[in-house]
């Protein structure tokens, strides 16, 4: 189960992590730093492998897909063309 805590930042934009939630990062270790909206994502960097590089050009191409769908510039496909549309990306 997912642990939950509250924090805030300081003046000078610094945020705690509560202790029951540092366990496993430890002083001087590089977290990589994810916002979307109002979500943060915070990711220790040493496990930044090819597992999490597609994840972050998954996110990508899905934001600017999601900026095209608002700015109405996509197509409607059916199912028997859905494939050979798929294709051309």
């Amino acid at each position: 189960m997912a642990q939950i805590d509250i924090t805030k930042m300081s003046s000078k934009g610094q945020i705690v992590i509560p202790q029951e939630l540092r366990k496993g990062i430890n002083e001087g270790d590089k977290l990589l730093v994810i916002r979307s909206k109002d979500q943060i994502i915070l990711k220790k960097a040493d496990k930044f492998d090819k597992a999490l590089q597609e994840d972050l050009e998954f996110a990508r191409r899905t934001e600017k897909a999601y900026k095209r769908i608002e700015a109405g510039e996509y197509i409607s496909v059916d199912s028997e063309n859905l494939f050979e549309e798929m294709m051309k990306w």
